[in-house]
């Protein structure tokens, strides 16, 4: 199991890295990126910016809550917001990439695998990775990057309200505590995430649709396996480039 497990790992990572090699060879498959960056974005807006609605309150609801506990309510916005930006955001993009447009470029890869499209293309001399992968893997990463701004700008607006509305904030305190707490840094790393996280759904889908097993229930086998493995990447990868920014840019004021 554990050598099995080593393989599929080794596989995943040589075609990360034949996709980062073939995304500067030509010719670049421009329509076929327009297509997939379209596809992928008209399944997840309107998702997104509907989940963000209730996890911009709920962020908004608890830390408004914590703070009138310790007295700090001026501070409010500017923890909510800090919590969107930094976290939220960019974990919903790439829940909804993988699950939505990740499982769709699974399931179409891995049907044209079992239809053995992708052997033609080979004995034709097109390269199946620069030709399908490459263009639905930067649709994944241009999506999430934009869709990261308009989870953000929503969850903020859900945030201020509820705090406002509900718990009986100011809105002067709101953004002088946001100017206060949160710095340009804080918006390079949700955008450097969502743009990391965006790759690796994109990549995860395509490695599960190009080795799916045992005819069409094992593409639908490799749907699934691909949602889940890619949602245990990026909470790793989450975990780790939040450790890696709070020691490199220290807090505002700090």
């Amino acid at each position: 199991m554990i050598t099995g497990a080593l393989r599929e790992t080794g596989r995943l990572f040589a075609l990360a890295a034949e996709v980062g090699r073939a995304v500067f060879r030509r010719p670049f498959q421009f329509r076929e990126f327009t297509e997939q960056f379209w596809f992928v974005a008209s399944v997840t807006i309107l998702p997104a910016a509907l989940v963000s609605i209730p996890f911009g309150a709920v962020i908004a609801l608890q830390v408004g809550s914590l703070t009138q506990q310790l007295g700090a309510q001026s501070f409010t916005g500017g923890a909510s917001v800090l919590a969107v930006v930094q976290q939220a955001s960019p974990l919903i993009v790439a829940l909804l990439i993988a699950g939505a447009g990740g499982s769709a470029i699974c399931a179409d890869l891995g049907s044209r695998t079992i239809r053995e499209e992708l052997d033609a293309m080979e004995v034709m001399g097109v390269s199946p990775v620069q030709r399908l992968v490459v263009p639905r893997v930067l649709a994944a990463m241009g999506v999430a990057v934009l869709l990261n701004g308009l989870v953000s700008v929503v969850g903020i607006l859900g945030g201020y309200f509820f705090n406002v509305v509900m718990q009986g904030g100011t809105p002067g305190a709101y953004l002088s505590s946001f100017s206060a707490l949160a710095q340009l840094p804080d918006l390079y790393v949700s955008e450097l995430k969502a743009l990391i996280f965006g790759f690796i759904a994109g990549i995860v889908a395509a490695y599960r649709g190009l080795n799916p097993r045992g005819g069409p229930k094992g593409v639908g086998d490799a749907v699934n396996q691909s949602v889940v493995i890619t949602f245990l990447l990026l909470f790793f990868v989450n975990m780790v480039m939040t450790a890696v920014y709070l020691q490199i840019v220290p807090p505002k004021g700090g």
